[in-house]
């Protein structure tokens, strides 16, 4: 080729115009509200000189604006392509809010649109760096029919291939329901928000005053409403919080999830774990403690920590093996279950389940959260979400009793009738109907309202309702768990039930879906 002639001139024009489209000054904007650029977050998330970048060149739609103006800018406000993290392949698309806010106009959409159906057909993940006012006002109904679109290739690929939405500045109006559907949702302290209708709609139609913080800011949604999955003080911690978290997943739902090497620090039999569960019944105790002396050492990464805390979520290595692990935590409401648990189990089982991760349940609840406000916000119907969930995995289940087994939330908690594999329980565990106290109240009221010491006396059946009733060798001895086990042991039975469960074959009925009860 003729280097000095008109083709590769109009070739080297291109490259220089897209070149000064990312300017300094540019950039000086996103960084002065503490964000980073497109291309700035693109280099941080994919190994280095990998990402190839598709419909570099592409312009905005050419239909008549009636109303404000389109920037005729190259790529449209948003960049898309492919590359490796951690050398495994991913596609991408990260929206510029230099251009035009980052909103979404018909060409946008369908640039999304086509790696989004690249993804699916690789069978790699995919990742969207969000950061756009919403549809394109300018482009009407045509923007509208963009979002559909990604819609729908969001839940066609949904259990399919992972995905997962890094909200880095605002997400407005539609723009909220693409992270909605996807499988998790990280986001940024004081530079991100999510709402479908902003502050200045808020006080036009409802006259409160609100800030974009206190309306959909990371902390919220991680905190109250759930959407947040994980949260980072800054971009570069978020995006190296992301390429950690996606080393424990598979690429896609045929996929096993990568194994890595054991450094084998913590002890097939380890004596630690027989000191966690306080002699006192009524005492708590941080079931993570419990978690990081069963798993591989600094490998648990937990998920929707500031959500519904009852109910511990996440992801975790054993002997180099990715596993999804939920646990009670007795620190908090003493483990229960309710309405934001129980949803926050639920979706976490499934995507275990959809992606060939096993897992191993630790159970300690003394049922489900009483309450007038639970039972009219519908305990019953989120509730069984978590059992529906549990049933319906095929993956290897494994549950270890550490201490409070009762009622209906003993059979939530993947027992065996349910569809658990391996169900073990520490000395310490209790399971019953409902817990000694409720269960003495009830079946000796006349005995302790005509006591003459009717403290002493409930003592005393407390006392005779644990050693005859609850404690576990009599679950044992039914068969409905496998085996009482010494806590020192958990991790070498776990180790060995995923081992002896590794080629697990569940064959499901015939049938379009289930219908969970949402």
């Amino acid at each position: 080729m003729d280097l000095s002639g008109k083709h590769y001139k109009a070739f080297t024009e291109r490259q220089e115009a897209i070149k000064k489209q990312y300017s300094p000054e540019q950039a000086a904007k996103q960084h002065s509200k503490g964000k980073l650029t497109a291309w700035e977050r693109i280099d941080l998330l994919f190994d280095s000189g990998t990402f190839e970048e598709i419909d570099a060149f592409v312009t905005p739609a050419g239909q008549p604006v009636e109303f404000g103006k389109v920037e005729k800018s190259f790529g449209d406000g948003v960049i898309v392509g492919h590359g490796k993290v951690n050398g495994r392949l991913v596609f991408a698309y990260a929206q510029d809010f230099t251009i035009m806010g980052g909103s979404l106009g018909i060409v946008h959409a369908k640039k999304i649109a086509k790696i989004q159906e690249m993804a699916l057909k690789m069978g790699s993940p995919i990742i969207g760096l969000i950061d756009s006012g919403g549809a394109r006002i300018q482009e009407g109904v045509a923007s509208l029919s963009g979002y559909a679109t990604i819609f729908q290739n969001i839940i066609h690929s949904s259990g399919i291939i992972p995905q997962i939405s890094v909200i880095m500045g605002p997400a407005a109006g539609g723009a909220v329901y693409s992270p909605a559907l996807t499988d998790f949702v990280f986001m940024t302290n004081h530079t991100s928000y999510m709402f479908v209708t902003g502050p200045n709609v808020v006080k036009e139609v409802l006259n409160e005053e609100v800030t974009f913080d206190q309306l959909g800011g990371a902390e919220v949604h991680a905190r109250s409403s759930g959407v947040a999955h994980m949260i980072y003080d800054d971009e570069e911690n978020t995006i190296l919080a992301l390429k950690k978290f996606l080393s424990y997943l598979p690429s896609n739902n045929v996929e096993n999830p990568p194994v890595v090497a054991d450094d084998g620090t913590i002890p097939d039999i380890n004596p630690k774990l027989r000191d966690i569960i306080p002699d006192d019944p009524y005492k708590a105790y941080d079931v993570k403690d419990v978690i990081t002396q069963i798993v591989d050492r600094n490998s648990f990464l937990e998920i929707s920590e500031l959500f519904a805390p009852s109910l511990v979520t996440g992801f975790a290595r054993l002997k180099g093996k990715t596993i999804g692990v939920v646990a009670n935590q007795p620190k908090v409401l003493a483990g229960v279950l309710d309405i934001n648990s129980s949803t926050k189990g639920a979706r976490f089982i499934r995507f275990c389940d959809a992606f060939n991760i096993p897992l191993l349940t630790l159970e300690d609840v003394p049922g489900f959260l009483p309450g007038v406000d639970q039972e009219h916000s519908g305990i019953i119907r989120h509730g069984a979400k978590m059992l529906f969930a549990y049933s319906e995995a095929t993956v290897p289940k494994i549950t270890v009793i550490l201490r409070k087994a009762y009622g209906g939330a003993f059979i939530v908690m993947n027992s065996k009738n349910l569809g658990g594999d391996f169900s073990f329980a520490w000395p310490t565990a209790e399971i019953a109907v409902m817990g000694p106290d409720g269960a003495v109240a009830i079946l000796y009221r006349r005995e302790l309202a005509n006591s003459k010491n009717p403290d002493e006396l409930k003592k005393e059946l407390v006392k005779k309702y644990r050693d005859k009733v609850a404690n576990p060798f009599i679950a044992d001895e039914s068969g409905y768990i496998d085996e009482v086990i010494d806590p020192a042991v958990t991790r070498k039975k776990i180790a060995s039930a995923l081992s002896a469960l590794n080629n697990k074959w569940v064959k499901v009925p015939s049938r379009k879906h289930g219908n969970m009860p949402l």
